[in-house]
């Protein structure tokens, strides 16, 4: 069902400095190009019936200020949606540390649409956890990302599929298992981290999805 390799060539993975309400932020930051409008595209993204089809289902006051809940997942509140270009959400698991994620769509060559998604945190917490836990949690962060805008092409393109359970077919693991490895290649041009931390961050970072799959990558 997944052609891995081109799905991990498809996006752009960098790490970046979106400020959040508290102040300085550090960033995962994902590009990737869809062979679909962007009317089709924001609409994936903002209905929950359609949202409920590749990210799973949400509920709550769906408009500015209102908030959501994304079954098994985070919550937060509509910071802004403006149609079709924008949605900045807060993302918070529980009673974790309150993040952000915004949205940007725009108008590609062939009429298809460009995706920017920018999850950040403040950057005080993650500079921290990076000095006492190394970088692995933000591997998973973006692996994480990585996950959910595949699944976001594989509903543009009609592909019927269990969001919550998808991800743990041999597929979604070794897809998720490159997608840390890229990921650790865009924390260490970012940051420079030893190819010995990033190493063992990675390492980390695939144990969810190492444990049935075999294989060199």
């Amino acid at each position: 069902m997944i052609d891995i390799v081109n799905q991990i060539n498809a996006t752009r993975r960098e790490i970046g400095n979106l400020a959040v309400a508290t102040g300085e932020g550090r960033s995962v930051l994902l590009r990737r190009v869809y062979d679909a409008p962007i009317e089709d595209v924001w609409s994936a993204c903002t209905d929950p019936q359609r949202l409920g089809r590749w990210l799973g289902p949400v509920e709550g006051d769906l408009r500015v200020g209102g908030t959501f809940q994304l079954k098994d997942n985070a919550g937060g509140e509509i910071l802004r949606c403006d149609e079709p270009r924008l949605i900045k959400v807060t993302w918070v698991f529980g009673e974790g540390m309150p993040t952000e994620v915004e949205v940007r769509l725009a108008t590609s060559d062939g009429g298809r649409t460009a995706l920017e998604l920018e999850h950040a945190s403040p950057a005080q917490i993650v500079d921290e956890l990076l000095r006492t836990y190394g970088p692995g949690g933000t591997i998973g962060v973006g692996c994480g990302w990585d996950l959910a805008l595949l699944g976001l092409d594989l509903f543009l393109h009609g592909v019927e599929f269990d969001p919550a359970t998808w991800q743990d077919t041999p597929e979604g693991k070794e897809f998720a298992i490159r997608g840390c490895h890229a990921w650790g290649s865009a924390i260490q041009a970012a940051w420079g981290t030893s190819d010995d931390s990033i190493a063992a961050a990675i390492a980390f970072a695939v144990q969810p999805f190492a444990a049935e799959t075999s294989g060199d990558r």
